[in-house]
């Protein structure tokens, strides 16, 4: 698999990356931890390269399964994982916490749970009001010259702070929701990023699993699927954006493809500094994923499918309201 550069660096990573949350939460029960294993090592075997956890995807537990996961081939991969919640409370656990000591907290549990010596990529996983970034930039830069973290990331944060945060210690990559399905990034962020040298590592970038084609309005999910609570996905959601997964569909079944390789490549083809990072549970579409490196999209494909974009408008916001709160600040 070829590699791209998330800011400038030097942090070379899989063109596709391994977003791994859905393994431990967020959709369903959790995997069995030696088929999860065993699916993350299948991506190293694959030439991925980036793996993305989270302390409160769990929480602890997606850190531990990618600490065990990586351990044997450490020296292959980059490791990314967030700080920024307060993980360690059980009754507080959705608050945010970007507090300088928490940071540190944070960087030294995850060092273990990951079973590293460094984190090669240490983001803020959303913007804490309550702390001035620029701290939070500078907490991140000692650990840095400390050698306990190589790379700083910003998640979901708008460009007013990533200007601000970038001055203090140069930011190599912004984490955010982009794809077929929410594609605000262009709006503002995307020109930023560009102009300043930072990577771009879309989640979600099969929209939840709906651009799959797997998902239809009478799917249903598991009572714990974060996918409950998100007004995109409500039932008559589903209906009204159907229409857009099957014009990718036709666009799919030309170019010899599936629906999530088009969206996949559709990123790659953005910008050359873009790395999604799907998850999945599942080797067949680990492989499905990873195939989306090798299908070309042209100047026709592109343009019918902003053609597409345009014509069927996406219904439903993205997050619930309390969440959205907490994004682009």
């Amino acid at each position: 698999m070829k590699t791209r550069m998330l800011g400038r660096g030097g942090l070379a990573v899989s063109e596709i990356g391994f977003g791994c949350m859905g393994l431990s939460s967020g959709y369903g029960p959790p995997t069995e931890k030696s088929a999860a294993i065993e699916l993350i090592r299948a991506a190293v075997d694959r030439g991925v390269t980036l793996f993305d956890t989270a302390e409160i995807y769990g929480p602890f537990t997606n850190e531990e399964l990618v600490g065990e996961a990586l351990a044997p081939m450490r020296d292959r991969v980059v490791i990314a994982t967030k700080f920024g919640f307060a993980a360690t409370n059980p009754q507080a656990r959705d608050q945010l916490n970007s507090r300088p000591e928490n940071i540190r907290a944070v960087a030294d549990a995850s060092l273990r749970r990951l079973r590293t010596d460094v984190i090669d990529l240490f983001y803020q996983h959303r913007v804490d009001t309550q702390v001035p970034i620029e701290d939070v930039a500078g907490t991140v830069r000692d650990l840095i010259a400390e050698g306990k973290v190589r790379h700083f990331g910003l998640s979901e944060a708008g460009v007013a702070t990533i200007r601000r945060a970038h001055a203090v210690q140069p930011v190599a990559a912004l984490q955010s929701e982009y794809s077929l399905w929410w594609r605000e990034p262009e709006q503002e962020t995307l020109p930023v990023l560009e102009e300043l040298g930072i990577g771009f590592v879309p989640f979600s970038p099969l929209g939840r699993g709906f651009l799959t084609g797997a998902i239809d309005a009478s799917t249903t999910f598991a009572p714990d699927d974060f996918r409950n609570k998100v007004p995109r996905f409500t039932e008559q959601s589903r209906q009204a954006n159907q229409a857009l997964v099957d014009r990718l569909g036709d666009i799919a079944q030309r170019k010899g493809a599936t629906r999530a390789q088009v969206a996949l490549a559709w990123l790659l083809a953005r910008r050359p500094w873009i790395v999604p990072i799907p998850g999945t549970t599942k080797r067949h579409r680990l492989e499905e994923n990873l195939g989306a490196a090798s299908i070309e999209l042209d100047a026709a494909d592109l343009a019918e499918i902003a053609t597409v974009l345009a014509t069927f408008p996406v219904h439903g916001a993205r997050y619930p309201e309390e969440l959205q709160k907490r994004v682009g600040r």
